[in-house]
């Protein structure tokens, strides 16, 4: 029996945020379609599952094309191409950059190097976290390393200016780009206790206190 659609035809880039949040997590087309089918969306909507393949391969290729521009947000910001409301665009921004706390604590502090990229199928077995999300987060803090490594001025005012994120998430940026530029030894045993959170708080007030990257330097 034929499925029957409405069809309708705009401008505007659809975005659902839970099948996003499946493409960062890592799932495949096929394991995204079955955790939406466990989630009871087609007796929601009423369109069968060849239809919801349909629906969650297309939102696949639209993360995939946008995500060239989630690599350097104010180009997602003033593209054309893609007709997002701006408060869509900061949704996409934060939870590209969004991170893992299991997977940054087992990062902090290492070299941001193709050396510590060849140990992401480790991190990513210890973590329960998908290699393919280790390694966009991975990439992540390796960009914004790279781009405010050699900036003047506040640390965490210059991630802000340069990839949009929240204040929050700027700040905890803040701290991994002063761990991996630092290379303190934060992955001993003694140390294991210590959560991300407490080390981003180490890094605030060294950073307000102590560095070039103070506020207003």
């Amino acid at each position: 029996m034929a499925n029957e659609l409405d069809v309708f035809v705009g401008n505007t880039t659809l975005i659902d945020e839970d099948v996003y949040q499946l493409w960062l997590d890592g799932y495949s087309v096929s394991d995204a379609v079955n955790i939406r089918l466990k989630s009871g969306i087609l007796d929601q909507t009423g369109a069968g599952p060849d239809v919801l393949e349909s629906d969650t391969m297309d939102h696949y290729r639209t993360f995939q094309m946008l995500e060239r521009l989630l690599h350097y947000p104010p180009k997602l910001v003033q593209q054309l191409l893609f007709q997002i409301p701006p408060y869509k665009q900061s949704m996409l921004i934060e939870r590209y950059y969004a991170f893992d706390e299991a997977f940054v604590r087992e990062v902090l502090g290492k070299k941001l190097s193709k050396g510590t990229k060849k140990d992401l199928d480790d991190i990513s077995a210890k973590t329960g976290v998908t290699l393919k999300s280790c390694r966009r987060q991975f990439d992540n803090f390796k960009r914004v390393f790279k781009v405010v490594e050699e900036m003047r001025g506040a640390l965490v005012e210059n991630i802000q200016q340069n990839f949009l994120l929240s204040d929050k998430l700027a700040r905890d940026y803040a701290a991994i780009v002063f761990f991996a530029n630092s290379r303190f030894e934060t992955g001993k045993r003694k140390l294991q206790y210590l959560t991300f959170e407490d080390f981003a708080t180490c890094a605030e007030h060294l950073i307000q206190n102590w560095t070039l990257g103070a506020v207003g330097a």
